[in-house]
């Protein structure tokens, strides 16, 4: 039986459970990709559930199938994950955060100006990661392999439920060029398709709205307290204070009932992917 290997965030199992993604996304069996890469159902298998490494050249080889459309994402992933780079990158005041997204249940997300980290595609990561004022360029692959990681939640066997709440100027903020948006809201609407991630649009007809006051995060754990993340200029507050956990609940059931049900804000996004971005 595959064995829930993405929770141990184990370079195998979040290169596997990337590789999944994809797969699904393109409509293909195990089976079908491994015919294009020339191996066995069961390498293809074991590499998905984290019980065996790709091996070398294999990333680049799984790039190379036409359907997976990875642009070269696999190969750079496992680069990053082989060299221990996943807790390194991504920052350290940020890293409670994100071990907290990774035994969610439930996430809960607003954001005003951005598309949430969760969701963003790896160009889109780059464009935001490079233009943080102090940014070191040098490491740059390491920060947006390190971002790309925390994906591999949304692809494990039981992913959280995800609810992601986006205020309309984020559809139409250019973040790295047209071609660069243009997939990214292609990406949106993909992982809209999922059953377990619901992405709903606050249009801006809406005018002033409970979110404009900022980005904030809320997970459900199994046997924990529900969290609240924070974020503000300089790092971020993480808290399970009742009251605050209270305040950011209000606060999203209010935006929630701003925002357009989930197939409309798919079609919106859809809209301005093809209407502003091509």
């Amino acid at each position: 039986m595959p064995r829930d290997n993405d929770l141990d965030g184990t370079p195998p199992g979040v290169f596997g459970a990337k590789l999944r993604y994809y797969r699904e996304r393109a409509g293909l069996s195990q089976t079908d990709v491994a015919v294009r890469v020339n191996v066995s159902h069961d390498v293809i298998s074991k590499i998905e559930t984290g019980e065996r490494p790709p091996a070398k050249d294999f990333p680049e080889r799984l790039d190379a199938v036409p359907e997976l459309d990875t642009r070269g994402s696999l190969a750079r992933l496992w680069k990053n994950l082989r060299t221990g780079l996943r807790h390194r990158t991504i920052p350290e005041w940020f890293q409670p955060w994100a071990d907290i997204e990774a035994r969610a249940t439930t996430l809960r997300s607003y954001e005003p100006l951005l598309i949430p980290g969760l969701l963003q595609t790896e160009d889109y990561a780059r464009a935001i990661l490079a233009a943080c004022p102090g940014g070191r360029h040098d490491d740059l692959d390491d920060r947006v392999g390190g971002r790309i990681s925390r994906q591999a939640i949304l692809a494990r066997a039981n992913p959280p439920q995800l609810w992601s709440v986006v205020d309309e100027g984020v559809l139409h903020r250019c973040i790295g060029g047209p071609k660069v948006m243009h997939d990214q809201l292609a990406h949106l609407t993909d992982l809209a398709e999922n059953p377990q991630t619901t992405i709903q649009v606050i249009p801006a007809s809406a005018g002033a709205h409970a979110g404009l006051l900022g980005a904030f995060n809320i997970a459900d754990q199994d046997g924990s307290p529900r969290m609240v993340y924070l974020e503000n200029a300089g790092e971020a507050q993480i808290a399970d204070s009742r009251a605050i956990v209270a305040r950011a609940m209000l606060r999203f059931d209010a935006l929630r009932s701003e925002a357009l049900p989930r197939a409309a804000s798919r079609d919106l996004i859809l809209k301005v992917a093809e209407e502003r971005w091509t």
